[in-house]
């Protein structure tokens, strides 16, 4: 009998960063109910609370958590940032030394890993962090793709519209001189 294989690709399941216990999730949501932002004790408090605020101003509902050092995997951010995003809602932002997780449930992923992009590897400054990624979501999207959507649109509609045109001139063309040459059974029609 032949052994049987299992996939080799079978998903992993979300994991919190090792450092966070459960307990450890606890506090976080805990302090993040508080004032949207949960920092190791002196790490930034008042100036993420600024982010946060600007933020706010422009309707990002935004919730930043800071953790010290980096973890096993970057993922481990954004499994974390889901489970706060599960009880505080809107978007959240969780920062390491160098890596960036994010969870939002009205800002697509595509832009937010752009900005998550811009916000990576900036030695622990959880602040300048912060708001290079606000910035970012910030940022007039620079493309409409309706716009672009309208404008494909517009040009199939055309395109169709033209080529019917060039057919149907080309028909009464091919008809005209026939019906000038006079061919017999012509007139019959």
């Amino acid at each position: 009998m032949a052994p049987s294989h299992t996939s080799v690709f079978t998903p992993m399941a979300a994991k919190l960063p090792p450092e966070i216990t459960e307990s450890g999730l606890k506090a976080i949501l805990a302090d993040v109910e508080d004032n949207r932002v949960a920092t190791p004790v002196g790490k930034g408090q008042s100036g993420l609370e600024t982010v946060v605020a600007d933020a706010q101003s422009h309707g990002i509902p935004l919730s930043i958590v800071v953790i010290p050092g980096n973890p096993g995997h970057d993922s481990n951010l954004r499994d974390l940032a889901t489970e706060v995003g599960k009880q505080q809602h809107g978007t959240v932002v969780v920062l390491s030394d160098d890596w960036v997780g994010t969870y939002s449930d009205s800002i697509s992923r595509v832009t937010l890993e752009w900005a998550e992009d811009a916000a990576k590897s900036k030695q622990g400054n959880s602040v300048e962090a912060a708001r290079i990624f606000v910035g970012r979501l910030e940022e007039p999207e620079s493309v409409s793709w309706t716009a672009i959507t309208l404008v494909l649109l517009a040009i199939t509609v055309l395109a169709t519209g033209g080529l019917y045109w060039v057919k149907a001139r080309r028909a009464r063309e091919e008809l005209t001189p026939a019906v000038a040459a006079g061919r017999p059974g012509d007139a019959d029609r």
